[in-house]
């Protein structure tokens, strides 16, 4: 079985079908959201505390006091995280709405629409479960820049990552080389290494996932370097 192969359990629809009846990645989620869904299974349950576990143990063995997330969905993983001070951004208003209202008390926690991304940073930028939601090539480029652009040390990706990038079957759903586009692109980061997802894909994508961590840290030889004439 080829590696694409294992990322995608899903039945294949009509690529013409699918092709149609998809708005785009920001308007399926702001419909997902307004229609009453969530975040998907991997913010809640096993992998919601596998990740949030993860999360919480960067950033307590690299001193992280900031973190922005780029995607922060209806806010039920970020309940499971320990972060001093957080900023959250997502491309649908319904879920930015939900997020105010259940963290209305906590001043730590900040949420924003992405077109509000500008020059912000943070010790650490979070990237859970998003990447392989952007289909657009030029929706996923802009994404990456900004979300290694947010990162004054850290970079923490959970997503898939094939060796190149890899269509499915679900129109919302393109695997994405992220390794690969990094070294390529964005030569002011160094990557560390993978941490394995403790529940891999095989036959329960309810609490099983293709997804697992990837952490890359700012080069500042890199960063230095560019400053040069």
């Amino acid at each position: 079985m080829s590696h694409a192969a294992t990322l995608d359990h899903s039945p294949a629809a009509p690529a013409a079908t699918a092709a149609s009846a998809f708005p785009g990645s920001a308007a399926y989620w702001e419909q997902r959201y307004r229609a009453g869904g969530n975040s998907g299974a991997g913010s809640y349950g096993r992998l919601g505390r596998f990740k949030a576990d993860v999360v919480n143990l960067v950033a307590l063995q690299s001193g992280v006091v900031s973190a922005i997330e780029l995607g922060c969905g209806d806010g039920h993983q970020l309940g499971l995280l320990n972060l001093t001070q957080y900023l959250g951004f997502d491309v649908s208003e319904t879920a930015l709405q939900r997020c105010r209202q259940l963290y209305a008390k906590d001043r730590s926690k900040r949420f924003l629409p992405m077109q509000a991304l500008t020059d912000q940073q943070a010790d650490m930028s979070l990237s859970l479960d998003v990447i392989y939601h952007l289909v657009e090539d030029a929706v996923y480029s802009a994404y990456m820049h900004s979300l290694f652009n947010a990162s004054l040390q850290l970079v923490l990706i959970y997503a898939s990552d094939p060796p190149e990038d890899t269509a499915s079957a679900n129109a919302h759903v393109r695997h994405r080389a992220v390794t690969r586009w990094v070294a390529e692109q964005r030569r002011d980061f160094i990557f560390l290494g993978d941490i394995e997802n403790r529940y891999p894909l095989q036959d329960d994508p309810q609490n099983e996932s293709f997804a697992h961590f990837m952490l890359f840290r700012r080069d500042p030889d890199a960063a230095e370097a560019s400053l040069l004439p």
